[in-house]
């Protein structure tokens, strides 16, 4: 095994699923931060491939700085419509010229942001409810080459960084997480008055969790006070429903939390979205690169959406680190908690981070050192394949959000 100065050791204090109050937050494919994250990664990929199918080789880029400012809307039971229109900037850096050959940047973002406003968003019209704009500065197409000539070179890390993943995740990650995932697929299909932009906050004190979940609904279907509530209340039935797949603890489930009845004050949106009135979003605002927000554990602050998949370490050790912690649990028994940190050192190989650090919390009948040999070969493995990662991220196989 080489030697990637890997680290392992046991979890100082408790585990989460241990403590008394756990806090965990997903925001949805909806939300402006999402929104942001959404159409960054996409434009990334859709860069990347444009450099691979022209040149055989990714070259420099990032749009990691995409922002979103809301519009205006008045929505009405039976169907609302759109005041002034939501805009959408999508900035940052790209090689614009290489080989004396000019390259359509802006029109590759462009292009691409409207079909993915358009696949994930069906009651945003892209053509009037949304301004998207491009400006993205003038990339280096002289960079330092990321790949030899066979393409097996290792990139170099292009910023001291790190990245944090965890596994497996608790009781309340997991009622989170697929709350918003499943209501904004499964149940969306047959309750199309639920708008994309869902939000989801967990709260585990002890042994009862509390989900609080903000549901956009969208008024073309919400024709009455009385259908409202009643949508209201299904959410509420399907999620308290859902929550008993992962846990036996007391689950209480809260929807739309800030409605007034009585004064009408409602969340009832014409987009599905919240973006189109009053909720700005920028990318890496949201969701770490596992899709929740976990304040119980170490977490990033990179952004990780946006950011090139090549050699840009807020972006790779942040995923890689969640694969490494979910392989690891996965290949080695008796893991309670995992945690990995990866630190890169600026101009060092990706694959030799300057130090890769685990900390574990083990079942009772085993302790670190029984497994650590086990733990150090699963991720020096995944480390000596780290480049597998970026074709990865460029089929879309990785969610970054």
């Amino acid at each position: 095994m080489t030697d990637r100065n890997i680290r392992v050791e046991a979890v100082e204090g408790r585990a989460v699923e241990d403590q008394q109050v756990e806090i965990v937050e997903r925001k949805g494919l909806g939300h402006p931060d999402s929104i942001c994250d959404g159409v960054a990664e996409e434009v990334s990929r859709a860069l990347a491939q444009t450099y691979l199918d022209r040149f055989g080789k990714p070259l420099h880029f990032n749009t990691d700085e995409t922002q979103l400012v809301a519009g205006t809307a008045d929505p009405a039971f039976g169907g609302g419509e759109m005041l002034e229109p939501i805009y959408l900037l999508i900035v940052g850096r790209a090689t614009k010229q290489y080989e004396g050959e000019r390259i359509p940047t802006e029109t590759v973002a462009l292009r691409r942001a409207r079909e993915y406003l358009d696949e994930q968003y069906p009651h945003l019209d892209a053509g009037s409810d949304i301004i998207v704009d491009v400006k993205l500065g003038e990339g280096s197409g002289d960079l330092q080459e990321v790949f030899d000539e066979k393409g097996q070179a290792v990139p170099m890390a292009n910023d001291t960084s790190y990245g944090v993943g965890h596994a497996p995740l608790t009781e309340t990650e997991q009622i989170v997480y697929n709350t918003e995932r499943k209501l904004n697929a499964e149940y969306a299909v047959s309750n199309p008055h639920v708008g994309q932009d869902i939000k989801v906050m967990g709260k585990r004190e002890v042994d009862t969790i509390d989900v609080t979940v903000a549901v956009a609904m969208v008024d073309e279907y919400i024709d009455s006070m009385d259908a409202y509530r009643d949508a209201v209340s299904g959410v509420e039935g399907y999620v308290s429903d859902l929550a008993q797949n992962y846990t036996d603890r007391e689950v209480n489930v809260h929807v739309n939390t800030a409605d007034n009845y009585e004064e009408g004050a409602i969340y009832l949106t014409t987009t599905g979205l919240s973006a189109e009135q009053g909720d700005d979003g920028s990318v890496g605002r949201g969701n770490r690169a596992n899709g929740l927000i976990t304040p119980n554990r170490p977490m990033s602050m990179e952004a990780t959406s946006g950011k090139n998949p090549i050699n840009h370490i807020g972006k790779i050790y942040n995923l890689l680190s969640t694969e490494i912690a979910e392989s690891v649990v996965e290949d080695v028994d008796g893991i309670r908690q995992l945690q990995i940190r990866l630190l890169s050192q600026i101009g060092r190989p990706i694959d030799q981070p300057h130090v890769a650090d685990a900390k574990v919390a083990t079942t009772d009948d085993v302790t670190v050192e029984d497994i650590h040999d086990d733990i150090e070969a699963t991720i020096d493995e995944e480390l000596a394949n780290v480049t597998e990662l970026t074709q990865r991220v460029i089929d879309g196989e990785l969610s970054t959000f």
